[in-house]
């Protein structure tokens, strides 16, 4: 199959916008590295006219896929996590063409976890945290333990990649596994979970306990970017907050992630009166109590 791929990359390799490409086997007996193809082509190119462009080839019973993406749709998927099994692919692919080290010096930030946006995107985990975890609680109180389940699931996934980054690595998609030697009191609570015989009621009731306490822990990192944004003026209005290009990335889980700062005193609200009586504008400032 390589052969029969070789010229289809160095063609793409001889563009003048290609920086990077990647090849992703299969790996047997079974894996999910190369999605259901035998061979994965990622070829990064510093411009185009589409953000993602995707080809499928068949040679006899083999399937190839080419991804070309742009270096700018690249970043925002490193930055926003919004497409994990990309970021697999730039840590086990093989090189086979890069301009001036430019694949060679992504997979190392990445292994390292020193790339661009990492306080970004740790801000984003506990912002869906925090959203995951305030929604289960609600489900909890009206007794849909499914769906409380559901959240609380979703919760510590956001809880452990945000552990992996504080230890300045990168999640992997087998976050849990790098969890178990990272952090096993939340490998625990997540194993705990899934196997304990106990009640779908019981586990959810010491899961909120325990993640209200991990949650607490975690507030002063997870919030410091969001923190360092509204440091640069004394007041804020939440639409003054969603037009900022880098809380934009929040986007639905910002309210949330507000009303829970709010209620840890990390933030304080300021009222402004309206034309309406008794009716006042809503601001944020950082907490006089917050150092």
């Amino acid at each position: 199959m390589d052969d029969v791929l070789r010229p289809l990359y160095q063609e793409r390799a001889s563009y003048p916008h290609t920086i990077g490409i990647l090849k992703i086997d299969q790996k047997p007996p079974l894996s999910t590295v190369a999605e259901c193809f035998d061979t994965v082509l990622l070829t990064i190119v510093k411009e185009a006219e589409q953000a993602l462009l995707i080809k499928h080839y068949q040679y006899e019973e083999q399937l190839a896929a080419l991804h070309i993406v742009t270096e700018k749709q690249l970043n925002e998927w490193i930055l926003l996590g919004s497409n994990r099994k990309v970021i697999e692919w730039i840590n086990t692919g093989i090189i086979v063409y890069d301009r001036n080290d430019y694949v060679h010096d992504l997979k190392r930030k990445l292994q390292d976890g020193d790339f661009s946006g990492r306080q970004i995107r740790m801000g984003l985990e506990f912002a869906k945290l925090v959203k995951r975890y305030m929604e289960g609680k609600v489900f909890f109180s009206k007794k849909q333990y499914l769906d409380a389940y559901h959240e609380a699931v979703h919760a510590l996934h956001h809880l452990a990649r945000l552990a992996v980054f504080q230890k300045g690595l990168f999640p992997e998609i087998t976050v849990w596994n790098q969890l178990r030697e990272l952090e096993p009191e939340i490998y625990q609570l997540y194993k705990e979970l899934l196997t304990s015989n106990e009640s779908v009621e019981q586990k959810l009731k010491l899961l909120f306990l325990a993640s209200e306490f991990l949650m607490h822990s975690q507030t002063k990192t997870g919030s410091s970017h969001l923190l360092n944004v509204l440091s640069q003026r004394e007041c804020w209005s939440i639409a003054e907050m969603n037009e900022h290009p880098e809380l934009q990335y929040y986007g639905v889980d910002l309210n949330m992630l507000i009303s829970y700062l709010v209620e840890k005193k990390e933030l304080e609200v300021v009222k402004a009166e309206t034309k309406g009586k008794q009716l006042y504008h809503r601001f944020y400032r950082i907490s006089s109590t917050t150092p």
